[in-house]
C-alpha cells in the first residue's frame, strides 16, 4: 500500500445551529487516509461520522480545520470549483442509493459523465463498463424499482466508479440491505478496492462490515476515540469471491 495520503483533516471543526442551540458536530478531529485503504468509520448515532464524510468530502464546510484530498486544501476552491473537483475525482454510495426513479440503469450510471459533459457515446461505453464490472451489465434497462436492493446498490456503486474516481465516500452502504445481500456488497467493495487499488471510506453501525476493512476509526461525540488498525486476509477475499 502506498503511503501516499489521499484524505489530511486537521484540526476539523463544524458546528450546526438549530434555532438557538448550537451542536457541535465535530471537535478537532485529525484524520489522515492512504491512497488504496479501506477505512471504516463507526460509532453511537449522532456522534459525528456522516458529518465528517461530509466535511471531509466537501458536501458540507467546516468552521475551522483544513481538509486536504489529493493535496488539494478543499477551503480554498469556491462553490463552483469544490463542486467541480467532486464530480471528476470522487464517488459516492448511499443507504438509499438516490437513484433516479425515471431512468435505467444504464441512464442512472452514465448521468455523472453527461454533466461533465463526456460524449454520449463514450458515456454510454464507460456506463456499460462500469455496470458489467459490478455484475449487473444485463440489467442495464431496468428502472431502479424493476431491480432489487442489491441491485440497487450495485448500480449505485457503478455510478459512483465511472469518472474513475480518487476514493470513494458510502454512507451506510448495506443499511437497507438484508444480512446475505449485505455481504456481497462489502465483498464487491472489498473486491474493487484490492484489484483497482480504489481507496474507500465507509460510515457504518455494523460490525461486520469494519472487520473486512483495513481500519476502523471509533467516534464519540464529534472526536475520534480509537483508529483501529486491522490485518485482512486478502488473498481471502479475492479467494472468495472468485468462488
Amino acid at each position: 500500500m502506498s503511503a501516499s495520503p489521499i484524505v489530511e483533516a486537521d484540526s476539523v471543526h463544524k458546528t450546526y445551529e438549530i434555532g438557538t442551540v448550537s451542536v457541535r458536530a465535530l471537535a478537532g478531529v485529525d484524520l489522515r487516509i492512504d491512497r488504496g485503504e479501506m477505512v471504516t468509520i463507526m460509532g453511537p448515532s449522532g456522534c459525528g461520522k456522516t458529518t465528517l464524510l461530509n466535511c471531509l468530502s466537501g458536501l458540507d464546510s467546516i468552521d475551522q480545520g483544513e481538509v486536504r484530498i489529493d493535496g488539494q486544501p478543499l477551503s480554498s476552491m469556491p462553490d463552483n470549483e469544490r463542486t467541480d473537483y467532486r464530480a471528476r475525482h470522487m464517488g459516492f454510495v448511499f443507504q438509499f442509493y438516490n437513484l433516479m426513479p425515471v431512468l435505467t440503469a444504464m441512464e442512472n450510471v452514465e448521468l455523472p459523465l453527461l454533466v461533465a459533459r463526456v460524449r454520449a457515446g463514450e458515456a454510454r461505453e464507460r456506463a456499460k463498463e462500469a455496470l458489467d464490472l459490478v455484475g449487473v451489465g444485463e440489467r442495464a434497462r431496468h428502472l431502479p424499482e424493476e431491480l432489487s436492493g442489491g441491485e440497487r446498490q450495485r448500480v449505485t456503486i457503478a455510478r459512483s466508479l465511472v469518472n474513475d474516481p480518487s476514493i470513494v465516500w458510502a454512507d451506510e452502504p448495506t443499511g437497507d440491505l438484508d444480512s446475505e445481500t449485505a455481504d456481497e456488497i462489502v465483498g464487491l467493495m472489498c473486491r474493487l478496492n484490492l484489484e483497482r487499488g480504489l481507496t474507500f471510506l465507509i460510515v457504518t453501525h455494523d460490525i461486520a462490515v469494519g472487520r473486512r476493512t483495513d481500519r476502523i476509526v471509533r467516534m464519540i461525540d464529534g472526536r475520534i476515540v480509537e483508529d483501529l488498525e486491522l490485518h485482512r486476509e486478502k488473498d481471502d477475499v479475492l479467494a472468495r469471491h472468485a468462488a
